[in-house]
């Protein structure tokens, strides 16, 4: 479909607000990521995985979620958002559908988690630039210029929160955490079958001439902007996380006791719930014309994971609690001002693919726990998670050097 050709269907879109519809798919995908994340100590303790089963389970969504975001995103600015988006709805009703029967194999789990790796990898690259420009004329002409990224960054952080938090009360007050908390995701995932059909296609400029191949290279990606100021920042953002919810939960496991899931669950909403709620000063913060934006994230992360440091030396769930708000202000501040800055550098032509490089490097950051969980044989824990804050620290100086630097032209 060319620019100019517009379908009956599409212009009755622009008269309501058609980024909703994939706000709210971006938030049911989002949900299907992060709802197997709680139950991590269900399929230990209950269907006696040993360690090594359970961190495959996290390693196959890697598997799905990676070549989603590199592929996914460039090959929707080739052919279009609408079909790319159609194949992260399907692979959500698939990812749930097999988690559902979780108790009949890990062959089931691992196929789930696969599904769901793609599910938010394509989510993460195709939605996030459908709603950018869909919150622009002629579709939103009253929304500023900053409300793309800062309503597919809350997308996807209430969707993120409400999964783990639906999954995690489930799995903890009730004895239905194997298999109802997936049927409730797919139902919800569902009608968005029918639903994206109906949103309008916004990428009809066929991406970059030539080959496929020249697409999927995303000319972009090279830009020195994106390379020295947001690939530096990137791994923090889910690194920051990744410890918040993922590894100190299990730093505190003897404190928590018998509810450790229930603080699981508690510490991911937190983290998520604040990151949504400081978009607000994220959009303050934010500056065309510098790395403010990114700069306060990693300062405000290097305090965040201080706090983690506080929270395993005083053994404290209350520390470990402030300890998770702290990392979702760094993490809400520094996912609006990176999609903004990648909203800057990207033309019409690589956006989605650009949004994808960006999500696959932060998401790089969640293999910190691993890391650390490995090292911690050899070197204290304290002590590793303060070099976390010391090396946090060191990037907002780097990124502090170009803070000016190479901007895209306006």
């Amino acid at each position: 479909m060319s620019a100019t050709a517009v379908t009956s269907s599409d212009r009755r879109a622009h008269r309501g607000r058609p980024w909703v519809v994939v706000f709210a798919l971006v938030f049911v995908c989002s949900y299907a990521g992060n709802q197997f994340t709680p139950l991590l100590l269900l399929f230990k303790d209950v269907q006696h995985y040993s360690t090594t089963v359970v961190n495959e389970f996290l390693g196959v969504y890697v598997f799905g979620l990676a070549p989603a975001l590199l592929l996914a995103g460039a090959l929707s600015d080739r052919y279009g958002r609408r079909p790319l988006m159609l194949v992260a709805t399907l692979s959500a009703v698939l990812a749930s559908g097999f988690l559902a029967f979780s108790a009949h194999g890990v062959a089931l789990i691992l196929l789930g988690r696969w599904f769901a790796g793609v599910t938010v990898g394509v989510a993460m690259a195709v939605g996030t630039a459908w709603i950018k420009e869909l919150s622009e004329g002629p579709y939103d002409p009253g929304a500023d210029l900053q409300a793309g990224a800062r309503r597919a960054s809350l997308a996807f952080t209430l969707g993120s929160a409400l999964g783990a938090l639906v999954a995690g009360a489930i799995a903890q007050l009730t004895d239905l955490g194997e298999w109802l908390p997936f049927v409730i995701h797919a139902l919800l995932a569902l009608p968005f079958v029918w639903l994206v059909t109906r949103v309008p296609e916004t990428a009809t400029t066929g991406g970059v001439a030539g080959p496929l191949r020249r697409q999927l290279r995303i000319p972009a990606a090279g830009h020195r902007r994106f390379v020295r100021v947001v690939v530096p920042a990137a791994p923090w953002l889910f690194c920051g996380a990744a410890v918040a919810y993922g590894y100190l939960p299990v730093l505190l496991g003897d404190a928590a006791g018998e509810w450790g899931l229930g603080y699981a669950t508690l510490l991911t909403v937190t983290t998520l719930v604040v990151a949504a709620l400081v978009q607000p000063l994220a959009k303050r913060v934010d500056t065309p014309s510098s790395a403010r934006g990114l700069v306060v994230c990693l300062a405000a992360m290097a305090v965040g994971l201080g706090a983690v440091v506080a929270a395993v030396v005083a053994d404290s769930l209350v520390v470990g609690l402030v300890a998770a708000a702290m990392v979702g202000v760094a993490f809400g501040i520094g996912i609006v001002s990176s999609l903004l800055e990648v909203q800057r550098i990207a033309g019409p032509a690589d956006l989605a693919g650009l949004t994808g490089v960006f999500y696959a490097v932060a998401y790089a950051g969640f293999l910190a726990p691993a890391v650390l969980s490995a090292l911690s044989g050899w070197v204290a824990v304290p002590v590793l998670l303060g070099a976390l804050v010391v090396l946090a620290a060191l990037t907002a100086v780097a990124v502090l050097a170009a803070y000016r630097r190479h901007l895209p032209a306006r």
